[in-house]
């Protein structure tokens, strides 16, 4: 018997919304990965008698691998699909994360996070080009919002409960715990999941139906020559690429740096920073479902690509007035409270920051998706260096929020500039 038939026998609820389910559970294992060693900090440097410099370059060196692979990523979700290339991903990552447990020097742990990076730099471009063939475009900034929040849920609840685990049985099992999870949702992901909607034999023809007159039209997407020279000559990619790279900056420093700063600044033990570090982040997942939302209804409302563009510059001015005022913050509370604000706005930037990539690339969206994904993750790198680096030079954190801050103004004019440039011929 067809296996997805014995699930619609049980489950009566539409296939897609069981599909961002599957994406959803993907983008939380995706960050709880990441996370992990931000707070496996101390047990890292100490065994492997690591600086705190070189423990920047170790969480860097992710970022770097996952910006390389972006394109190459992107174009192997384009040509084999996502079905088989995300259960690929997810086992050759989860290798990674394995083997994180068993560096035995600054090395090899390089090597290791490098190769960690690149295997996950798939991961969005493919949740991207699911969201492309499975979901209407009225519906598509809500999916993106509950993506993203997966991610920051992840880390969020990750971060105190990933710290009693490491209290229990040690940074090395931790990391081989979530390797076989890794698998696990591999597995699943590749029996259960279908590239197409017409692909998938017990949908109804109803929903059926309503994905195919809903979603955008493969053929709305004009590319005149190879795609890498669409890329190269596309105003409206490069200003996607800009603003990107400013928000992974914001985002990156919790995902990275947060924990350490909090926990030496304010002088607090692991756990109770831990649980701190993961307040913005939940903040994170808040606005990603209030950007996904407010996508979604500006454009009914008729505002097309504004309905991309007022959203974000909303997010960013949040994010640089957060940061400006965290770093003037007395106490562990305010600082917490004043970034909560930053990771606010800078996650309402990623909903729309996708939907353009849907709107502007159709077809290619998993290339257009994973080339802005590439720079900002370039920021995300820069960010791991730029704290610790500025603060050994200037002796103080101001800088850092500064630069964050600046980064979140040239944001704000890159979606200005969007806004000119031919409605970006969205949606046509």
């Amino acid at each position: 018997m067809n296996k997805n038939k014995v699930v619609s026998k049980y489950i009566s609820i539409p296939y897609r919304y069981i599909l961002v389910f599957g994406t959803f559970l993907l983008a939380l294992l995706l960050y709880v990965d990441r996370i992990l060693i931000s707070v496996a900090k101390p047990g890292i440097t100490q065994d492997l008698l690591l600086t705190d410099k070189q423990f920047g370059w170790a969480m860097s060196i992710f970022s770097l691998g996952y910006a390389l692979f972006q394109i190459p990523g992107g174009y192997l979700i384009d040509k084999f699909g996502a079905r088989k290339i995300l259960a690929g991903i997810v086992a050759f990552w989860s290798v990674f994360t394995g083997l994180t447990a068993y560096a035995w020097n600054f090395t090899s742990l390089m090597i290791f996070r490098f190769l960690f990076g690149a295997g996950e730099a798939g991961a969005y471009p493919g949740i991207n080009k699911i969201v492309f063939h499975w979901i209407p475009v009225k519906e598509r900034g809500t999916v993106n919002g509950i993506n993203f929040s997966a991610g920051r849920l992840g880390a969020a609840f990750a971060l105190p409960l990933i710290a009693i685990l490491i209290k229990s049985i040690g940074w090395q099992n931790s990391f081989l715990v979530l390797t076989f999870i890794g698998f696990f949702w591999a597995i699943l992901w590749y029996v259960l999941f279908r590239n197409q909607p017409s692909e998938y034999k017990s949908i109804s023809q109803e929903e059926l139906d309503y994905i195919l007159a809903n979603r955008q039209n493969e053929n709305d997407t004009e590319v005149k020559g190879a795609v890498g020279s669409f890329l190269l000559k596309s105003r409206s990619v490069w200003l996607l690429m800009i603003q990107y790279f400013s928000s992974n900056f914001t985002f990156f420093f919790c995902l990275t740096w947060l924990l350490p700063y909090m926990k030496t600044k304010y002088e607090l033990d692991l756990v109770f920073a831990s649980t701190l570090a993961s307040i913005p982040l939940i903040f994170g997942a808040v606005g990603n479902l209030c950007a996904g939302f407010l996508v979604d209804r500006l454009y009914i409302k008729g505002f097309n690509f504004r309905s991309r563009s007022i959203t974000a510059v909303i997010g960013f001015v949040l994010s640089a007035v957060g940061l400006l005022f965290s770093m003037k913050a007395n106490s562990p509370v305010e600082a917490t409270i004043f970034l909560s604000l930053s990771i606010f706005g800078a996650d309402m930037t990623l909903s729309p920051s996708w939907a353009s990539c849907s709107d502007i690339g159709g077809k290619f969206s998993g290339t257009v998706s994973s080339t802005m994904n590439m720079f900002g993750n370039i920021g995300a790198f820069l960010t791991s260096l730029a704290f610790p680096y500025l603060l050994d030079w200037t002796g103080s954190y101001e800088p850092f929020f500064y630069l964050g801050a600046f980064l979140n103004i040239v944001a704000i004019v890159a979606w200005l500039m969007l806004g000119f440039i031919k409605q970006n011929k969205i949606l046509s």
